[in-house]
């Protein structure tokens, strides 16, 4: 199953309350939060294990349904954007059927959400949508996967798993 791990705002916004639940991989464990970005509402989702993160938009107040099927389908699209093979996203996006929202819980995934919605401007980059922005911020380096990109860290665990 996904783990998405709602902050006290996502779960307010989206008026969900967190079930609890067995351990999980941190595969399969995503982080999220809501925020503001050129005055529209984005939802970002960041990976426990390798930091990957995914940005959706277009979700609006208590559509928990709507921001599940989102979530799949740009972190589906993004993947093979990424020349990451198509059995193994299918692989990967199948696997765990069942999602459900709980409760953050780690304080070192929080606090690089943080810094990339820190970095999230668009006033010095020439994005042109979502899936560029997702592009540029899974290249920064990050101090818990050694210093690694996040897209190279994703890669080779879902490799490894599948």
């Amino acid at each position: 199953m996904f783990v998405l791990r709602f902050t006290q705002d996502l779960m307010k916004d989206m008026k969900v309350s967190p079930t609890e639940h067995a351990d999980t991989s941190e595969l399969f464990s995503w982080h999220s939060h809501i925020y503001r970005l050129n005055n529209r509402k984005h939802i970002i989702f960041i990976n426990d294990l390798s930091r990957l993160c995914v940005i959706i938009d277009g979700v609006r107040t208590a559509q928990i349904k709507q921001l599940k099927q989102k979530f799949l389908s740009t972190l589906e699209q993004y993947l093979l954007y990424e020349d990451i093979h198509q059995g193994l996203v299918n692989a990967y996006v199948s696997s765990k059927s069942e999602i459900i929202i709980s409760k953050t819980n780690s304080r070192s995934v929080l606090a690089t959400m943080k810094e990339i919605t820190m970095h999230e401007t668009d006033a010095h980059l020439d994005l042109k949508d979502n899936m560029e922005r997702m592009k540029w911020l899974n290249r920064l380096i990050y101090k818990p996967i050694d210093y690694k990109e996040p897209i190279h860290v994703f890669k080779d665990a879902i490799q490894n798993q599948f």
